[in-house]
C-alpha cells in the first residue's frame, strides 16, 4: 500500500513526463514552423524570378513560358560573335534542332562571317493600325540587326500578327515577329544574345525576345512603348520613331485580352495588329 509521499512523488514523476511531452511537441510544432515558412519563402522567390525572367520568351518546343518572352542565363552569353581584323564580325547561326514545327525556314543571313558593325538599317513596318519606322543599330547588335533586316528582305515578318501587348507603367511592349501568331514561332536558326550588365529598355527601344536561354535569339521582337524595366536579358537591337509610337499608344490604349496572365503578362492586342509588310527602306 503506498504512502501518501510515494503518491506524491509518483504524481510529480507523471506530471513531469507530460511537461517533457508537451515541451518536444511544441519544439517539434517550431520546427515544422520554421520548416513550412522556409519552403513558402524559397517558392516565392522561385515564382518572382520566373516571372520576371520569363517575361519576355520565345515560346518553343522546349520553353512554355511567356511567348519568343528570357531568363537570367541569357545575359551569360553577351559574347555573341568575333570580332575580325578589318571591324566586322563573325556572327554563328546555329539551326534549331528542337523540332519545334512551328518554324519557318528562309535559310540564313549571308556571309555572316563578315557582319558589318557600322551604321544604321531602316526598315519600314506597315501594320493595319498605322506605320512604324524602325531604325537598327549594327553597332550595338550587329548580328541581330543583320538577322532582322534579311527576314525582312525573305518577307518573313509580312502578314504576320503581333501576338501580344503589355500595358503596364514599367511593362509596355508589344511583341511580334513570329509568322504562326502563336508565340512558338520563329525561323530555323538561332543566335546568341548581344547583351551587356548595362543594357536597358526606354520607351522607344526595339529588343529581341528569347527562350530564357543562351543562344536562343530568333525572330519574335517587342516594341517598348514604356519605359520598360526587364533584366538584361535581350538584345536591344534599335529603336521606334516618334510617329510609330504614336502608333504603339493607339495599341496600348485599346488594352489587351489578359490571355497571357497572370504570368508572364498581357494578352493579344484588343485591336487586331498585324504587320502588312516589312520593307528594307536603306
Amino acid at each position: 500500500m503506498p504512502t501518501n509521499k510515494q503518491r506524491r512523488e509518483a504524481a510529480q514523476r507523471r506530471l513531469q513526463r507530460q511537461l517533457e511531452r508537451r515541451g518536444e511537441l511544441a519544439r517539434k510544432r517550431r520546427r515544422n514552423l520554421l520548416v513550412t515558412v522556409a519552403v513558402i519563402a524559397v517558392l516565392v522567390v522561385v515564382g518572382a524570378a520566373v516571372l520576371i525572367t520569363g517575361a519576355l520568351s520565345s515560346k518553343d518546343s522546349t520553353t512554355a513560358a511567356a511567348g519568343s518572352s528570357g531568363s537570367a542565363a541569357a545575359s551569360s552569353s553577351a559574347a555573341a560573335a568575333t570580332t575580325n581584323a578589318d571591324g566586322t564580325v563573325a556572327c554563328d547561326y546555329q539551326p534549331d534542332t528542337s523540332g519545334n514545327t512551328n518554324l519557318k525556314d528562309v535559310g540564313t543571313p549571308p556571309t555572316p562571317e563578315a557582319t558589318p558593325t557600322q551604321g544604321t538599317d531602316t526598315l519600314r513596318m506597315s501594320t493595319g493600325q498605322g506605320d512604324l519606322t524602325l531604325t537598327l543599330d549594327r553597332a550595338s547588335a550587329p548580328c541581330a540587326a543583320a538577322s532582322f533586316t534579311y527576314l525582312a528582305q525573305q518577307k518573313f515578318f509580312d502578314n504576320s500578327p503581333c501576338h501580344r501587348e503589355v500595358n503596364q507603367a514599367a511593362f509596355g511592349v508589344l511583341q511580334c515577329g513570329d509568322p504562326t501568331g502563336t508565340g512558338q514561332g520563329g525561323p530555323t536558326y538561332k543566335f546568341a544574345q548581344e547583351v551587356s550588365s548595362s543594357t536597358t529598355y526606354p520607351r522607344g527601344t526595339i529588343a529581341m525576345a528569347n527562350s530564357g536561354s543562351p543562344n536562343s535569339t530568333g525572330s519574335q521582337f517587342f516594341l517598348c512603348f514604356t519605359d520598360t524595366q526587364l533584366s538584361p536579358d535581350y538584345t536591344a537591337v534599335g529603336t521606334v520613331d516618334q510617329a510609330g509610337l504614336a502608333v504603339l499608344d493607339q495599341i496600348a490604349a485599346a488594352g489587351n485580352n489578359g490571355s497571357f496572365e497572370p504570368s508572364p503578362g498581357g494578352g493579344a492586342p484588343k485591336v487586331p495588329v498585324t504587320i502588312t509588310s516589312m520593307t528594307v527602306v536603306q
